[in-house]
């Protein structure tokens, strides 16, 4: 029996395409939100009260992205993320939403990294279950629409060409000939 599971696995592995073989082995891969799955409009901290409406940021790509102080890779993103939000500003907004840390913990992790991006407190897990975020990191891309196209999770330099390809597509398109 457990013959056939090896059998079975390996068989598995052999038909992935080999673009998410290269992903999951550089640190990352990338989930499309799935078709019958409604996002949530908005994230509420339960501790603070505090509501982000997806809404309010239409027009500009939103990362929405999950992290907690225990996760190296975490730490290891953020410094190329907020370097995306800096150089990126006017057409991309990063939100970062931090998963049941004590607020001194987060409090050591923000000061550590350096992190100045907005943060959103989950201090029960309520908004990573909306999202349906397991692996942390994880960040939710949302077009200028406002339609969530995808989930990568895990650590990715969001300033290199692979992160670049992911962020393209979610940016404000402007009709040829219009400046």
């Amino acid at each position: 029996m457990q013959r056939r599971r090896l059998l079975a696995a390996s068989a598995a592995a052999c038909a992935l395409p080999s673009a998410r073989l290269v992903r999951a082995e550089s640190g990352f891969d990338v989930q499309p939100w799935p078709a019958n799955k409604a996002a949530p409009k908005e994230l509420i901290s339960i501790e603070t009260g505090e509501r982000w409406d997806l809404a309010q940021w239409r027009g500009v790509a939103v990362l929405l992205n999950f992290w907690a102080s225990w996760c190296e890779p975490c730490r290891q993103e953020m410094p190329s993320m907020q370097r995306l939000a800096a150089s990126r500003a006017a057409e991309m907004k990063v939100l970062t939403v931090n998963f049941k840390d004590v607020p001194i913990a987060m409090e050591r992790f923000m000061a550590q990294t350096g992190l100045q991006l907005p943060v959103l407190r989950d201090s029960d897990g309520a908004i990573a279950r909306q999202w349906g975020v397991r692996v942390f990191p994880s960040t939710v891309l949302v077009d200028a629409e406002g339609v969530v196209r995808s989930t990568v999770r895990g650590a990715i330099d969001w300033t290199g060409p692979a992160a670049q390809q992911l962020t393209r597509p979610l940016l404000r398109r402007v009709p040829a000939g219009v400046a």
